[in-house]
């Protein structure tokens, strides 16, 4: 398993016997995406090459419309370690730039795919477009392809419902507090990752609900503000114990999850701040994971710290609940 950032960082030696490639930017790597990822690597084993997964970091957007970049729905790690769970062998992130954007479709197929990457096989979704003004599109590739040794792949939109499983539409979704719709495009809870930090401090000591939170940038997309119930996983601490405080290392362990400002308090940062229940640690400066997995109400604001805790002790009691047995 590797992963190479940038064209230039890719060893000439990866394609001398030919490849296995799927591209996009499989953002949130979605049930659709998955699609994508798994012919690449059927078709790597059929042919006894390499498969790479070729994606973007940052988001091709940020070339086009600057003004109108999605929000992401993880970081370019949490792709690759997706796509390397699935079983892919490789993968390249390339910086989009103004002047990727400006080669011809037959450029970007003979410097990418046909000098690089020495591809066998690829394979596309049927909305891919690629080269200058995106007129590449599928049918481009399959006319390019057989002149290079090269079988393109064409895939249909997975359909769920009646939505295209797509990165906007999780996006969707999650603006509206619909965490179980992105569950089922993703397929699985939809999660952020990242290190807990000091927040304002009163969650234990005057609400007596201490708090793991997390604090994100603008650019990645959260679930709307509401309470939800979920999960949090503890990832590996350095020491390599199995337990921090009370909670189990690598476990999922139920959790009732504020996202928001913290009205009540005057607004704040918005943030992250999960409960876990019937648990205690010291989290500060851990990796952990957050799982979404139903929303219970949106954000509300109390005029006392009395109604605060009584609300607080009801979305417990709603995540028990929700969660069922597994609490």
């Amino acid at each position: 398993m590797n992963i190479w950032y940038g064209l230039d960082r890719v060893p000439q030696a990866l394609g001398d016997s030919g490849t296995a490639v799927t591209i996009g930017v499989f953002d949130g790597v979605h049930r659709g995406h998955q699609q994508l990822i798994q012919r690449a690597i059927d078709e790597a084993r059929r042919l006894g090459v390499p498969s790479v997964m070729f994606t973007f970091d940052p988001h091709p957007t940020v070339v086009f419309r600057p003004d109108a970049v999605p929000p992401l729905l993880g970081t370019v790690e949490e792709r690759a370690r997706l796509a390397f769970d699935m079983g892919i062998d490789h993968v390249v992130v390339v910086g989009f730039t103004a002047e990727i954007a400006g080669w011809s479709p037959e450029e970007y197929v003979d410097r990418v795919l046909v000098d690089l990457l020495g591809a066998k096989s690829v394979i596309v979704g049927e909305n891919f477009t690629f080269g200058h003004k995106a007129a590449g599109t599928p049918e481009t590739l399959q006319q390019l392809g057989p002149e290079r040794d090269m079988t393109v792949h064409v895939l249909n939109l997975l359909q769920l419902d009646e939505h295209t499983v797509s990165s906007t539409y999780i996006r969707s979704a999650l603006a509206a507090g619909k965490v179980e719709n992105a569950h089922e495009a993703l397929g699985r809870p939809f999660s952020v990752h990242g290190e807990v930090t000091h927040g304002a401090g009163r969650g234990g000591r005057a609400l007596g609900f201490p708090t793991a939170n997390q604090y994100f940038q603008e650019k990645f997309a959260l679930p709307a503000d509401g309470v939800y119930a979920g999960y949090l996983i503890v990832e590996q601490p350095a020491d390599g114990g199995e337990k921090v405080g009370t909670m189990p290392v690598g476990q999922r362990l139920p959790a009732a999850i504020s996202v928001g400002t913290n009205p009540t308090f005057g607004h704040e940062p918005r943030s992250v701040e999960s409960f876990v229940l019937d648990h205690e640690a010291d989290l500060y400066g851990l990796n952990v994971t957050v799982e979404f997995i139903h929303r219970l109400r949106g954000m509300e604001t109390y005029t006392s710290l009395e109604e605060l805790i009584e609300a607080i002790n009801k979305d417990v009691a709603d995540t028990r609940q929700v969660l069922g047995d597994e609490v």
